[in-house]
């Protein structure tokens, strides 16, 4: 009886040892891999906008015989002349307040207003005309919060000079000044940067345009300088020499 016990337990032994040998890794299967889909490719620039001065617009208005067009920074027209009026491509909000939803988009600056017989559209950059200007269109714009100007205008003895308000107590005393009165005329250009504005003046007749240091930027060689939004819209100065013929100079005097 005994000898069979152990014949028993032998036989058990090599049953459990066969099985743990016989066990099998599971194969792994190898699925195969789900091809990434690449996304569509960007739309190519247009190689003619070129950007030498990432301060200045890509396009800029230019007058040719009586029509106006654009301009790259090379000077080369992009958008032929063929318009009444063209503005520097900038926000409208009336459009961006529309109450028709559908031509809010024509409202921001990637489009220009422009005038053509008595026509006012939006124009793209390739100067497709894309919106045509309807009263029934027009939003109310919502005004920013004025920035108030640091530095302003001021006349002593005929003559025009510049005054920080908030620092000026003494007319007689030149160190008040932050620039003495000595300019024939001097308009300060609204922009954004309030602390270093640009200044038309006038110098033995003729204009030009200087900073808060008294520093000129423009050469006073201008029969007129226009005192409007084009600084603020596009960094540039409409001037002229014959009192005709205006045309727009960036700060580093160059002519477009």
């Amino acid at each position: 009886m005994k000898n069979i016990l152990n014949v028993l337990c032998v036989f058990i032994s090599i049953f459990v040892f066969s099985q743990a040998k016989s066990v099998k890794k599971i194969a792994v299967k190898h699925t195969s891999k789900t091809p990434v889909k690449k996304g569509t490719s960007a739309v190519k620039p247009n190689p003619d906008l070129v950007i030498l001065h990432k301060d200045l617009p890509v396009l800029i208005p230019k007058k040719k015989e009586d029509k106006f067009g654009y301009v790259n920074q090379n000077g080369k027209f992009i958008i032929q002349p063929e318009y009444h009026i063209a503005v520097f491509f900038y926000e409208d909000c009336n459009l961006l307040n529309s109450p028709n939803e559908k031509v809010r988009k024509f409202g921001t600056d990637d489009y220009a207003t422009v005038e053509k017989d008595m026509i006012s559209y939006r124009i793209n950059q390739a100067g497709k005309r894309v919106y045509q200007f309807k009263d029934s269109d027009l939003g109310k714009c919502k005004f920013e919060e004025y920035k108030q100007q640091l530095f302003q205008a001021y006349v002593l003895n005929g003559f025009y000079g510049v005054i920080e308000k908030s620092k000026f107590v003494n007319a007689a005393d030149y160190r008040d000044y932050q620039i003495y009165p000595q300019y024939e005329y001097l308009y300060i250009m609204e922009g954004d940067d309030v602390k270093d504005p640009m200044i038309v003046a006038s110098h033995n007749d003729k204009f030009g345009v200087i900073d808060v240091n008294n520093k000129i930027v423009i050469p006073f060689e201008y029969s007129n300088i226009k005192r409007n939004f084009s600084w603020k819209l596009g960094k540039m100065f409409e001037v002229t020499k014959d009192g005709k013929n205006y045309y727009y100079i960036d700060a580093r005097n160059k002519t477009y």
